[in-house]
């Protein structure tokens, strides 16, 4: 590509919202912008770091011998009924009627329109496994897009899934595109962990994500390389205890708490420690309202609810929970409300003595709780946040919290979409049953900022070789001089015969302009041919990851160079 002919709009400044690096580089590089809120055009230099990001991903699950489909985005809104998740994506997806007044949807993901294509055309057991996948656009009505393609409401996923007999088949085909993961981001150049998380509305009996480790990620995880524990904090435990308290029991008593409602106000007012108090909130799920305590010193993990209490979860309303208990929020507690509503315990609690709670009566606490004895709990369970500095769960090592992005998200789903969408086979027995399902994501575009967050420096983007739209920019300094011209000519025709992506800085432009574009667009290497240097036979060659510059004749350096490119190919490659 001639950069005189290109249409690179690079940027000196960028938008006062563009707050992490791989929003403002992909901006300030012209490889997206912004149409609306949340929805970015691909500009050419962006669609090229893209369709590398295609081509790797697309390498790897032909690898695995998956076979490539095209789906359509608008849907049917029965399939999404069918499977009740037109309830559980709730405001998040896109919907619409069309003049027929029928109503339809756009797919945030498409596990029902595989699963229908499966339903109506996979037969016997005979034709299983399968791994079908596409690359598709998706949209999700994110209610506050930032961050660039970090929260997007429109985005490219490559989605993926297996269709398998049973639940070893299912766990063969999970593995296989757990390894064909593994490769993809190796190959990217990222350096990623590998975490269990919560399988959200997508459902199904577990679920990892690969995680890049930044400080743009919107998402937080709890690890500890020693014990080889890594967990998204939405599903993430410690093997955190009490002490036991070699303590009388106090009595139980109810005690006046004017207008105090928090637990920093209550233990303030009773002069107790927060850790002393039973945190008690009441949240509704599928089958109704469910009260659930946590230490007041802990907080409450909502996303470990999805799995007791269902996809719709949510904090009850204030007018609910007078009407359920006959207090107002922040006087809430168990004592004396067994049997009347379900009560969760965090596994902390177990046992817990001497304790304090809401009353179930404005501006009353009760104090001498001792879980077990003043009331029982109907079940223990996890419901806590991880804190930095708990052991882990595994060798008992200290956690440590990271923030990081989601790169790609893997899933057992089972049978949660065949079976109430009626895809079935005849196993050997001539028995029908229901398709074992997985579902395996990655998003394009967080792919490629996630690649930047890890790659860039002060000066720019600093691009891997497998990722980068061109691979060596040649610099011509006067590039109206013919023999300028001439042998930047022949060097570019040169090196697209080696099979680079070069890129002939070919402008009318200052010579600190185009190195400053060069260092900012991130292209691994530079060579430079100029006029001072070219009688002398000599070019000046550049490595952008680590500002090595040489100057060479030109024999010795594009030997040079091909050993620079070699070193940095390496650093990407991935063994067969």
């Amino acid at each position: 590509m001639r950069l005189s002919k290109a249409f690179i709009p690079t940027l000196k400044e960028v938008p006062a919202d563009a707050v992490v690096t791989s929003h403002r580089l992909m901006l300030r590089t012209g490889m997206v912008r912004a149409l609306i809120a949340g929805v970015y055009s691909y500009l050419p230099f962006g669609q090229r770091v893209a369709l590398k990001a295609i081509r790797i991903i697309r390498e790897e699950m032909e690898r695995i011998d998956a076979q490539e489909f095209f789906l359509p985005t608008l849907t049917p809104i029965e399939i999404w009924d069918e499977s009740g998740r037109n309830r559980d994506f709730g405001p998040d997806m896109f919907r619409l009627t069309d003049r027929k007044d029928r109503e339809l949807g756009l797919a945030p993901t498409h596990e029902e329109v595989f699963c229908t294509i499966a339903r109506n055309e996979l037969r016997s057991y005979k034709q299983l496994p399968q791994f079908w996948y596409q690359f598709q656009i998706k949209f999700r009505d994110e209610p506050r897009p930032r961050s660039g393609e970090l929260r997007t409401r429109h985005f490219i996923m490559k989605d993926s899934y297996s269709f398998d007999l049973d639940e070893p088949g299912l766990d063969a085909s999970y593995q296989k595109h757990r390894g064909a993961y593994e490769r993809i981001f190796r190959r990217a150049g990222l350096k990623y962990f590998v975490v269990g998380a919560s399988s959200g509305v997508m459902g199904g009996s577990g679920s990892e994500e690969f995680m890049a480790e930044s400080d743009a990620g919107e998402d937080t995880c709890a690890i500890n390389e020693e014990s080889r524990y890594a967990a998204n904090v939405e599903v993430a435990a410690s093997a955190v205890n009490d002490p036991p308290l070699d303590e009388e029991p106090v009595a139980f008593e109810k005690v006046h708490t004017p207008g105090q409602r928090t637990v920093e106000e209550v233990s303030t007012f009773l002069g107790l420690e927060p850790w002393r108090f039973v945190k008690s909130l009441v949240y509704v799920g599928d089958d109704g309202p469910v009260m659930l305590l946590v230490r007041g010193d802990d907080e409450l993990n909502e996303e470990k609810l999805l799995p007791l209490l269902g996809a719709a979860v949510r904090p009850a309303e204030p007018e609910e929970v007078r009407g359920l208990v006959g207090a107002e929020i922040g006087y809430l507690g168990p004592v004396g409300l067994e049997g009347k509503l379900p009560i969760y315990a965090d596994h902390r609690l177990r046992g817990a003595r001497n304790r304090a709670t809401g009353a179930n009566e404005n501006d009353y606490h009760v104090v001498g709780v001792h879980v077990g004895d003043t009331f029982s709990p109907d079940r223990f369970c996890d419901l806590r946040v991880v804190k930095e500095g708990e052991p882990d769960p595994i060798g008992g090592n200290p956690l440590k919290i990271v923030r990081a992005i989601e790169l790609g998200h893997i899933f057992k789903l089972g049978t949660k979409y065949s079976e109430p969408m009626g895809a079935t086979v005849l196993d050997e027995h001539g028995t029908e049953t229901p398709l074992v399902m997985g579902s395996y994501g990655i998003g394009v575009g967080r792919l490629i900022a996630a690649v930047i967050e890890s790659n860039a420096d002060e000066f720019g983007t600093v691009w891997p070789m497998s990722m980068a739209p061109f691979h060596v920019v040649i610099i011509l300094i006067k590039a109206n001089d013919e023999r300028v011209a001439a042998e930047g000519e022949r060097l570019y025709e040169l090196l697209k015969r080696r099979g680079l992506d070069v890129a002939l800085d070919d402008r009318d432009a200052r010579p600190g302009v185009k190195f400053k574009d060069a260092d900012l667009l991130g292209h691994p290497f530079q060579l430079v041919v100029s006029e001072r240097n070219l009688p002398e036979g000599k070019l000046e060659i550049k490595r952008r990851r680590t500002g090595d510059r040489e100057l060479l004749p030109a024999d010795e350096a594009l030997a040079k160079l091909d050993e620079w490119i070699e070193e940095e190919w390496s650093r990407v490659r991935v063994p067969e």
